[in-house]
C-alpha cells in the first residue's frame, strides 16, 4: 500500500493558510517589541486603600495561617464593594501576618496586600495598554496553557511552511538561476549582522 503524503505545494499552501494570521501578528509585535522604547505608552494605574471589616478576618485568623488562598468571604466582599474580581485559583504568599497576592496578566501588573490582623488592604493595578498586551502575548508572558499550546502549534506550522517552501525552491531552481544566490543572501545577511554585533 502506498502512503500519500501530498506534494510540497500542498504542504506549503496549507501551512501558509494556517499560519497567515499568526505570522502577521508575530511580525507586527516583533516590530513593536524591537522599538518598545520609541513607542509612547501611558499606564493607567488603579489604587485601592481600605480597611476590611473585622468580621471578614475572623475565619482567616482562626485557620491555619500558612494557607495562601484568599478566603471566599473576602473575595465576595471585594467583588461587591470594589468590583475587584479575584479568581479562587490564585495562590498568594502569607508571611509575618501579611497576605500578598500577585495578579499578572498580559499587559497588566497587579497585586493585593492584606494585613490579616488589622485588615489594612492595599491594591494596585497598572494597565500598560494594548501594545504591551500584544507584546506580552508575543513572548507568552503571563498567558495560559491554551496560548502556550497555540504558540507551539504555530511554530510547528511555520517550520513546515519554511521547509516546504525550501523544497519548492529546490524543485524550481533549475528554471530560476537567481534562486540560490537569494537564499544564500537570506542566510548570510543575519549571520554577518550577528557577527558584527559581537564585542
Amino acid at each position: 500500500m502506498k502512503l500519500a503524503l501530498g506534494s510540497a505545494r500542498q504542504w506549503h499552501w496549507i501551512s501558509a493558510a494556517i499560519c497567515i494570521v499568526g505570522m502577521l501578528f508575530f511580525s507586527w509585535t516583533g516590530i513593536t517589541l524591537n522599538h518598545a522604547a520609541d513607542i509612547p505608552a501611558k499606564s493607567d494605574i488603579t489604587t485601592i486603600e481600605a480597611d476590611l471589616p473585622a468580621a471578614l478576618l475572623t475565619a482567616w485568623q482562626t485557620t491555619d495561617k500558612t494557607e495562601a488562598m484568599l478566603p471566599p468571604n473576602i473575595r465576595q466582599y471585594l467583588s461587591a464593594e470594589y468590583q475587584l474580581h479575584i479568581a479562587a485559583s490564585l495562590v498568594g504568599e502569607l508571611s509575618d501576618g501579611e497576605f500578598y497576592l500577585p495578579m499578572v496578566n498580559p499587559g497588566v501588573d497587579a497585586w493585593l496586600s492584606i494585613d490579616i490582623e488589622s485588615g489594612e488592604l492595599i491594591y494596585e493595578k497598572t494597565d500598560r495598554g494594548w501594545i504591551s498586551f500584544f507584546n506580552d502575548l508575543h513572548k507568552g508572558r503571563y498567558t495560559n496553557t491554551a496560548w502556550v499550546w497555540f504558540i507551539d502549534g504555530f511554530a510547528v506550522c511555520s517550520v513546515i511552511f519554511c521547509l516546504s517552501g525550501l523544497w519548492l525552491l529546490y524543485k524550481q531552481a533549475a528554471f530560476r538561476l537567481s534562486t540560490w544566490p537569494i537564499v544564500a543572501l537570506g542566510v548570510l545577511l543575519p549571520l554577518v549582522i550577528i557577527l558584527l554585533s559581537l564585542h
